[in-house]
């Protein structure tokens, strides 16, 4: 068998996603609380209330007007507010992850659960006995969390008073938060994440954005960077035994032609949005070709001789990514465009794409898989994979979504064919394994799990489960550790 015997079979999720209870248990509120539902042509909003008291929408690559404050609306509807309640519903999930066989379940704590506005010196109680509860029910059947500390999740106060990650103060807030995670969770928890998809600060940024956005941008990543280190280094002195990660948005490019202008603008594509990343949390030091990046936006970054220290000291132990889809980029202007995963590139004339844009590319995982290990050589974890796509529930409320289980099916066997080449690879978890708020629309009709889950993009629903085609598909493929794959 390529996978290994302990391989972990399991579902990724995020609080923000799936979690709900926004307001309850002393949580604070965070970014995507004031954001509201869209659809893939229509971007979500973030709400505020302007200086003079005037209701107001910006979009997520928009500033917040000056004087103005975000604010939850009352004709608004936001989605995550409720996710899929897994704040009442955590152990019907997680008893039904059991049914599949899950060996590991990857999860994200929610920072102002545990800080409600990140400035606290103590931990919310409530909080911190919530996710015990969690761990303690995902032991009860021999599942290893898989846990993500900060996905895409801020506390608002944090936004709104020192504008996000390009304040260093956010380091040893970070950092604090961190500790507590490692400290409270320590013998339930030994899997850890530290930033989940770190790159998309810098993916999701127009190339056509002025040099202030990508100075910003750099900003933000270093401070990113350097707490991630200090977190992985505190982890490491808490339990020796915590392996820690860094978690990469993994999309595979090609050159969209055999002009040698493309070839080479891919290569500079995987080096500003791939191996930037990964080359400082895995090897604790920026590459030659940063300097190159940064000048191309005349990007100046605050770095101190500590920061340079703490980077080298607080390598990850492991790379982990997600992967949902390839992207094709070129330099000529008359390509036909393709876009998914809030990125931008060119149609790829080999491949389908989802309704919702994305291009299925089981033989990207292969080649992505085969090139990060050869770079890095350190453990590997696909830790999200998935298709969002429609489902229909049938009259007798079965639901036959074997679209999903040919997408699995065919990204499980090109993994397969990577370990066989020599991959070390760990651990499989696929995105939603329960259907969940979608991040980059607020939808629920984009659904992916292996669970359905009865709620619908006008916030109505039952949050009744019930388990798809794909939920018995995939049981079976644990149970095979991969072998079985009709």
């Amino acid at each position: 068998m390529p996978f290994k015997k302990d391989f972990l079979w399991g579902g990724a999720t995020a609080a923000n996603q799936i979690e709900g209870g926004w307001n309850l248990g002393g949580r604070g509120p965070a970014l995507t609380d004031v954001t509201t539902g869209g659809t893939v042509s229509e971007p979500r909003k973030i709400t505020y209330i302007d200086k003079d008291g005037n209701p107001g929408f910006i979009t997520r690559l928009q500033k917040l007007p000056e004087g103005a404050h975000y604010a939850v609306l009352d004709d608004c509807l936001y989605p995550n507010h409720d996710g899929i309640d897994f704040y009442h519903h955590y152990k019907e999930d997680i008893a039904l992850f059991a049914e599949m066989g899950f060996k590991v379940f990857r999860m994200s704590i929610s920072w102002s659960r545990l800080y409600p506005t990140g400035m606290e010196e103590e931990p919310n109680q409530e909080g911190i006995e919530f996710y015990r509860n969690v761990f303690r029910e995902l032991r009860k059947y021999n599942i290893e969390p898989l846990v993500t500390i900060w996905h895409f999740d801020t506390p608002l106060y944090l936004e709104e008073t020192l504008g996000n990650w390009k304040n260093r103060e956010l380091i040893d807030l970070f950092v604090k938060f961190a500790r507590t995670c490692f400290t409270e969770f320590r013998g339930l928890v030994k899997y850890w994440l530290t930033f989940n998809e770190i790159n998309n600060t810098i993916n999701f940024l127009p190339d056509n954005m002025p040099d202030e956005a990508f100075q910003e941008a750099y900003q933000h990543l270093h401070n990113q960077f350097v707490a991630s280190a200090r977190a992985v280094k505190i982890g490491h002195e808490i339990d020796p035994e915590n392996m820690i990660g860094c978690m990469i948005c993994g999309i595979t490019y090609y050159p969209h032609t055999e002009d040698p202008k493309d070839i080479l603008f891919n290569r500079y594509k995987w080096e500003k949005g791939i191996f930037y990343c990964g080359d400082v949390q895995c090897f604790g030091y920026y590459p030659t070709y940063a300097q190159k990046l940064w000048n191309e936006h005349n990007v100046k970054l605050d770095i101190t001789e500590q920061d340079l220290i703490d980077l080298k000291e607080g390598c990850v132990d492991m790379y982990t990514f997600s992967y949902y889809m390839s992207m094709s980029v070129t330099t000529h202007k008359d390509a036909a465009s393709a876009s998914g995963n809030m990125v931008r590139g060119t149609k790829n004339e080999y491949l389908q794409y989802s309704d919702w844009g994305w291009a299925y590319d089981p033989d990207g995982l292969q080649y992505y898989l085969e090139m990060i290990y050869h770079r890095y050589e350190r453990p590997l974890m696909v830790v999200e994979n998935g298709l969002g796509a429609f489902d229909t529930v049938e009259a007798d409320g079965s639901i036959h979504d074997e679209y999903r289980i040919d997408y699995f099916r065919k990204h499980i066997a090109s993994m397969k064919k990577a370990v066989e080449n020599g991959v070390d690879l760990w651990a499989y978890t696929t995105w939603g394994p329960i259907d969940l708020v979608s991040a980059g629309t607020g939808e629920m009709r984009k659904r992916y799990g292996f669970i359905y889950v009865d709620k619908h993009d006008d916030g109505t629903g039952t949050m009744a489960r019930s388990r798809k085609d794909s939920f018995f598909w995939y049981k079976k493929v644990i149970e095979s550790n991969g072998e079985d794959l009709d």
